[in-house]
This record gives C-alpha cells, sequence and structure tokens, in this order.
C-alpha cells in the first residue's frame, strides 16, 4: 500500500503548479478535476507524514527499551507509549487505506433531496414532511443550506412530494446512503381505535449536475406554463408562473410551481432536470455492473426498504446493518450521525474487501 505514497510530495507540488497556471482556469471541468485531485492527495500526504512519524517515534521508544534496561521507570514509559502509537498507527493506516479507495466524483458535489409519498395515503404525505424536516435539522446542525426547489404539499401539513437543494461540504458523501424507501409504523391521529398503520415514503438522493458535467441542447427541451395551484387544486396565483420542462429524448418531465416570477420556477426547473438526467446517466452505467458486485459493494436502491421509523416503540432500525437505535425523537430531530456515521464505515469495509 506504502509504495503508491513514496513520490506523494512531488505529486502534491506537481498539483499545485497545474492549479497556479493561468490557462487551467479557462477550462472549468479540467481546472475542478485538478482541484479534487489536489484535495484528495494533500489529505494523504497529511496521514502519511503523520504515519512516517508516528512509525520514527515507535522505532526510537523501542531503542530507548533496549538502551535503558536498568532503568526500569523509563522503560515502563517507553513501552507505555510505544503501545499508544501503535494504536494510533493502526488507525492512520487504516484512515490511509480508506483514502486510497477509489474516489466517488460525487462526493464533494451539493445534492438533491427528493421525497415522495408513497403506501398510506395522508399518512405517508405527513410522514414525507416529517423526513424533510429531519434533513432540514441535520443539515443546519452541519452548517449546510436548504433551498426548496419544488413541493406539491396537502392541506394537512404533509407532502406527496418535495424537492430540495442542499449545499455545503461534503453533502452527497454523507447523505448517499439515505435513497431507499422509509417505513414508518405509528397510530394516525385520525384513528380511533388506536390501531397502528403501516406507510412507506421514498427517498432519493441526486448529486447536483453542474454545466461542465452535461450538456443539453436547447432543441431537446419543451417548456409549458400554466397557473400554480394550491393543496386541494385551488389556482393561488393570477399569473402563468409556473413551469412544466419536458426532456424530449428521454421523456423526463420536471415542473416548479414555488416561486411567483415564471424565470425563477424555470431556473430551478432546469437544475433539477439536469441533475434528473445527470443521475439518469449514473444509474445506466451502475446497471452495467454485474449483480455480483453490485452486492457487494450496495446499490443505493431506491426500491430497497432500508429503514423502519416504529414510533409505538421509539425505534428506529436501518435494516441494512442491523441498527437498531431507541432514539426515534433524537433521529426525527436531526441526529442522524449515529446512522450515517456507521453506514458510511460498513461501506467503506465492503470496499476495502473488495482490495
Amino acid at each position: 500500500m506504502f509504495e503508491n505514497l513514496v513520490d506523494i510530495h512531488d505529486k502534491l507540488e506537481s498539483l499545485e503548479q497545474q492549479l497556479s497556471d493561468s490557462s487551467l482556469i479557462s477550462d472549468q471541468k479540467k481546472y475542478q478535476q485538478v482541484a479534487r485531485e489536489h484535495s484528495h492527495v494533500a489529505r494523504l500526504q497529511r496521514l502519511y507524514s503523520e504515519y512516517q512519524s508516528v512509525q520514527k517515534d515507535i522505532q526510537e521508544n523501542k531503542d530507548l527499551v533496549r538502551e535503558e534496561v536498568d532503568d526500569v521507570e523509563l522503560t515502563e514509559l517507553a513501552q507505555a507509549e510505544i503501545e499508544e502509537l501503535t494504536v494510533r498507527g493502526a488507525e492512520l493506516e487504516e484512515a490511509i487505506r480508506i483514502t486510497l479507495l477509489p474516489k466517488d466524483p460525487n462526493d464533494d458535489k451539493n445534492t438533491f433531496l427528493e421525497i415522495r409519498a408513497g403506501t398510506g395515503g395522508d399518512e405517508a404525505a405527513l410522514f414525507a414532511a416529517d423526513l424533510f424536516r429531519m434533513y432540514s435539522r441535520y443539515a443546519e446542525v452541519l452548517g449546510w443550506k436548504v433551498e426548496v426547489m419544488s413541493s406539491n404539499p396537502i392541506g394537512i401539513g404533509g407532502f406527496k412530494e418535495i424537492i430540495a437543494l442542499i449545499k455545503g461540504e461534503q453533502v452527497y458523501s454523507r447523505l448517499k446512503y439515505e435513497s431507499g424507501v422509509h417505513r414508518v409504523q405509528r397510530v394516525p391521529e385520525t384513528e380511533t381505535q388506536g390501531r397502528i398503520h403501516t406507510s412507506a415514503v421514498t427517498v432519493a438522493i441526486i448529486p447536483e449536475a453542474e454545466e461542465v458535467d452535461l450538456h443539453i441542447e436547447p432543441n431537446e427541451l419543451k417548456f409549458d406554463v400554466y397557473r400554480s395551484s394550491g393543496p386541494g387544486g385551488q389556482s393561488v396565483n393570477t399569473t402563468d408562473s409556473a413551469v412544466r420542462v419536458t426532456h424530449l429524448p428521454t421523456g423526463l418531465v420536471v415542473t416548479c410551481q414555488d416561486e411567483k416570477s415564471q424565470h425563477k420556477n424555470k431556473a430551478k426547473a432546469l437544475q433539477v432536470l439536469r441533475a434528473r438526467l445527470f443521475d439518469k446517466i449514473e444509474q445506466e452505467q451502475h446497471d452495467k455492473i454485474s449483480e455480483d458486485r453490485k452486492n457487494q459493494i450496495g446499490t443505493g436502491d431506491r426500491s430497497e426498504r432500508i429503514r423502519t421509523y416504529n414510533f409505538p416503540q421509539g425505534r428506529v432500525t436501518d435494516h441494512r446493518i442491523s441498527l437498531t437505535l431507541y432514539k426515534l425523537e433524537q433521529v426525527l430531530a436531526g441526529s442522524l450521525d449515529e446512522i450515517i456515521m456507521p453506514l458510511i464505515s460498513h461501506y467503506q469495509t465492503e470496499a476495502l474487501k473488495l482490495l
């Protein structure tokens, strides 16, 4: 593993020279690629430098133990430091292995969060709103910004569908394993006999596609404008500000009516469409991977039931890693790291096994 890191300092210097080249700035796609690689190599270089320093300290302490055999107190201190340094060395080695894993090019991107009510009618729509609040609070904790792009509310406070753009550092890398079916088990407020109902909501995590990622020809798009409508279908606007955009080659359709301005709705709809097209291309590429490998590394399949939220028991269970927490209230309040970090660790471990 460490043979690949011998010349890492030279590689970092080379990337820094490339970034300072004014001609690179004119090619934004290439510049972003180099900038991402520089960040990756700089992290590796920091980890490897600390690892080398730890190994040097371990050797010096071992030499001290051999040389000072008559000084019991000094050798005990040196031995204790060797044990601490050995633990730190193992941690650094694991961190280096993980950093050397093939990099997901989307990890640093902003992300679209799409939540849709599934089976369960109004109860599913209400839970869709609960999940949106959960992710919004989690974003707030991490200093991310959440911008609603499109929503289809129902009159009692739920959503048939809500799409938001989450901007911040490492958004996709944190949220990418949230895609799938989220199941809720609880007694609806309208249930008079106290029976538990099971409803489902689908979550899709889609990386934002920039113009350098995907080019769309203007003649591939069809735009329709109409009046915005609220819950129950009533008109909420007297002008044709809502926008529907159709990508003719694929048939993908995106609507946006949240803004009063037709221009703003059009811009948001195009943002969502671009991301969905980019995601569609990536999904098609993933489908070419053998079933065997997909099972090993995890697919992020959105039809897969990934998590259950059981209100009577105050329980959250992630079925992929058999993790159960009796902290439903805290999780829905945005304390998601107790689920997300074990998931990330699990998939990193699975990827390491393939190496």
